[in-house]
């Protein structure tokens, strides 16, 4: 088989004696389980190891993979110059890796930043590598960063690197390079969040058994809230497993700095089809969409009728006739919603009315929202069937004199700085506090701390 085995190890520098000067001790069985895991990898004699880290060059819609003949890194700025890597890239797999991803329309290739220097995410591993072949690194390397696309993309980019070791007949090695939460200890560098611990034993719980289709069910808020850092590499390495039987063990967890390093070992054993956790986890997604669309009110089912007809024809509906009197009548400010795969793929509104009825604002914002988010790309017609619809219809905004007037669950917020506005709606996920939705506001506007802000607050009717 082509990958070999797989291994999931963390990267603080710290672990490398000439950095840690005697700190390293308090995480010795880290470091004993990241020797044994790469001992493990080459044991196989891997022809090329394909190494994630999330600390490698990364864009918002686009895995980069490095390109050239090779790179080079050092600890220098850990301190520790003398501890130094230069490796040579599998250009021919990295080619071929970024054709197979053109060809199945995944944005992934190595377009974007020259970056010829190693980053830690990398090296660190590598140093434990080397260690395992007692001398020169004899495979060669491919090296991938993260994306902020869905967790289904990472794990799709997963699958083609399977597929491109598969295609050219190589023995593959796969590195998925992350530490867990860096939120776990009041007294450590990021502090405490309770969401810290629990994503450390529930991701290592995961990883331990190998039910890599659990890691679609952890959400992008709680993964933020939590502090985690490997996530998505886990993710993109659980895909190159994908339709093979598993076998996993845990070798360590420790996080006495206030970050979980988990180091875990997997080796395939042959083809399962029931471990095919992408198509597992879509369906899943197309069995919920169908039936919230089987329940949907007037207002998501005219935005998504906006959407798709726009989308698809370029066309902007008229207002129907069979809506509901008050969406004809009444108007208000209006934000309409657009995820896929249960992530953000657009979001645009209007704090006060600018159409003759709500079912207009609808029919603008709804447009907006999918081809005119900054964040995002435009929606193309093959997303539509994997779209989910909100819309937050808002009340009149009124003035406030303190947070203390706010609740995050019941109002949204509105924080206005001379020109500058930002607004946050209510009761989103991963907001928790009023502390939380003001900052956030805040940030949208390009409002610093410290300058003088007014705020105002509103209720929102959310139509799913």
């Amino acid at each position: 088989m082509a990958i070999q085995s797989a291994i999931m190890v963390p990267h603080p520098p710290l672990i490398i004696p000439e950095i840690g000067k005697g700190q390293e001790r308090a995480v010795s069985r880290t470091i004993e389980s990241c020797l044994r895991a790469a001992q493990t990898l080459v044991g196989f004699d891997p022809e090329t190891i394909v190494i994630i880290s999330p600390h490698s060059v990364m864009y918002a819609d686009y895995f980069h993979i490095s390109p050239g003949t090779g790179a080079s890194g050092s600890f220098a700025e850990f301190g520790a110059p003398s501890v130094r890597f230069d490796v040579e890239y599998d250009e021919v797999f990295t080619q071929e890796l970024s054709r197979q991803a053109e060809i199945s329309g995944l944005r992934a290739g190595t377009l974007g930043e020259r970056d010829k220097k190693l980053d830690h995410g990398t090296m660190v591993p590598l140093y434990f590598i080397r260690q395992a072949y007692k001398g020169d690194i004899k495979s060669k390397i491919v090296r991938i960063g993260l994306s902020g696309q869905p967790l289904s993309e990472h794990y799709r980019l997963g699958m083609l690197i399977k597929k491109t070791a598969e295609l050219l007949g190589r023995k593959v090695g796969v590195v998925a390079s992350g530490d867990l939460s860096h939120v776990l200890k009041t007294d450590g560098p990021y502090g405490y969040r309770k969401e810290g611990p629990v994503y450390d034993r529930r991701v290592m719980d995961v990883m331990s058994r190998a039910a890599f289709g659990e890691l679609f069910d952890f959400s992008e808020s709680f993964c933020e809230r939590a502090g985690e850092c490997g996530h998505r590499s886990f993710t993109i390495m659980a895909g190159t497993l994908d339709g093979m039987s598993v076998r996993a063990e845990k070798l360590s967890y420790e996080g006495p700095f206030g970050v979980g390093y988990g180091v875990c070992l997997f080796m395939p054993e042959g083809p399962d089809e029931n471990r095919k956790f992408l198509d597992i986890y879509l369906e899943k997604l197309k069995g919920e969409e169908k039936n919230k669309r089987g329940s949907e009110d007037p207002y998501v089912r005219l935005a998504r009728k906006t959407v798709e007809s726009y989308v698809k024809r370029g066309e902007i509906i008229g207002v129907p006739g069979d809506l509901p009197e008050e969406m004809l009548r009444n108007r208000a400010g209006v934000f309409v919603s657009i995820k896929k795969n249960g992530q953000l793929r657009g979001c645009i509104g209007t704090i006060a009315p600018t159409r003759s009825c709500v079912a207009e604002e609808i029919i603008q914002n709804a447009i907006s929202a999918s081809t005119q988010d900054p964040r995002f790309e435009p929606v193309s017609p093959d997303e539509l069937d994997k779209l989910s619809y909100s819309v937050d219809v808002l009340g009149q905004p009124e003035d406030i004199y303190s947070p203390a007037q706010l609740d995050a669950k019941r109002y949204g917020v509105i924080v206005t700085s001379g020109s500058r506005r930002g607004l946050l709606l209510p009761d989103l996920e991963g907001v928790d506090t009023v502390e939380e939705q003001i900052a956030i506001a805040k940030r949208k506007a390009g409002i610093r701390d410290g300058e003088k802000v007014q705020l105002q607050r509103f209720e929102v009717i959310r139509h799913y």
